[in-house]
């Protein structure tokens, strides 16, 4: 499995193999590839919600570099260096600058950011850390950055899905060393 920090490109998830797979560095024919090909319910629906959650048809309320944002913040908590560096590429695509990006993984430490942004980072750090300890409270704080109840669920299945990104990753790098 390719341990590249860097993606070659940063694609849109259309273009080629599912993206677990291209993380990964899983070739179609090796042995994780028909590994995971046994499964392509599983597969499809892991690409699926890439697709529903980080390129929606309509974001709503909480933007492609908001999403992009968020799973770059994941991936560097969790920690992830391939997923860090696949969001680090989309966020840059979409005209994120450096400053933009130190001020994300640096966060609440780096540069300063806007309040919803602040926001939404604070938000993504406790569900990606403590997911219990979000309250009432921490929801109005979003509603009083200007998210609506659809876009905080946004935040959160984001979290959720980024979570089982890496989750998944680490599960396919340990079997890889077995097969």
């Amino acid at each position: 499995m390719a341990q590249s920090t860097e993606p070659t490109t940063a694609p849109t998830g259309d273009d080629g193999p599912d993206v677990i797979n291209r993380l990964a560095g899983i070739a179609a024919g090796s042995p994780l590839g028909r590994l995971r090909a046994e499964r392509p319910e599983v597969v499809r629906a892991a690409q699926g919600s890439y697709q529903a959650l980080l390129e929606p048809d309509d974001p709503g309320g909480v933007s492609r570099s908001e999403r992009e944002m968020i799973a770059l913040r994941v991936a560097v908590l969790t920690p992830s260096p391939p997923v860090a560096a696949w969001h680090r590429a989309r966020l840059r695509d979409l005209g994120a600058d450096d400053a933009a990006l130190v001020a994300i993984e640096r966060f609440p430490d780096g540069p300063a950011l806007s309040a919803r942004a602040a926001a939404i980072l604070r938000h993504t750090d406790r569900l990606t850390r403590e997911p219990g300890a979000a309250t009432p409270p921490h929801i109005a704080a979003l509603k009083a950055v200007g998210l609506s109840p659809r876009d905080i669920v946004t935040i959160s299945q984001l979290v959720a899905y980024l979570s089982f990104e890496v989750r998944t990753l680490v599960g396919l790098r340990l079997l890889e060393e077995e097969l």
